[in-house]
């Protein structure tokens, strides 16, 4: 295995780690995403789960450590669509106090829009 640095993930070990845990991550949201819109809820686990995992990509991405992995944009576009469709539908059902709702969404669609913008320069990156 290479070693190119003195760096916690300057090593090929380190990126296959970076790599998995990366990986994990997406799948996580994948099958999130696929399963009972429910479930995307907000008051449910994997829609507060979901939000958290797309900013620990994000975080790790914009290091930009080898191994690091994101999906392609076009794939956390469709997440958002989907996210925000059961997000929207179910908010008012919480009853939430007064601006929590505005501030939310500005939160959520800045989680969505910031990984989708790293993914589109790790793509023109590697085109480039």
């Amino acid at each position: 295995m290479g070693t190119w640095g003195s760096g916690n993930f300057d090593s090929d070990t380190a990126a296959d780690h970076l790599s998995d845990l990366t990986g994990r991550l997406i799948s996580e949201i994948t099958e999130a995403m696929a399963g009972d819109p429910v479930e995307l809820e907000p008051d449910e686990y994997w829609g507060v789960a979901v939000p958290c995992d797309l900013e620990l990509l994000h975080l790790i991405a914009t290091r930009w450590f080898v191994g690091a992995e994101v999906p392609d944009a076009k794939v956390i576009e469709r997440w958002k669509k989907t996210f925000m469709a059961v997000w929207e539908g179910s908010i008012d059902g919480l009853g939430p106090v007064a601006g929590y709702k505005e501030e939310r969404r500005e939160v959520l669609t800045r989680t969505f829009d910031q990984l989708a913008d790293v993914a589109r320069r790790n793509a023109e990156t590697i085109e480039g």
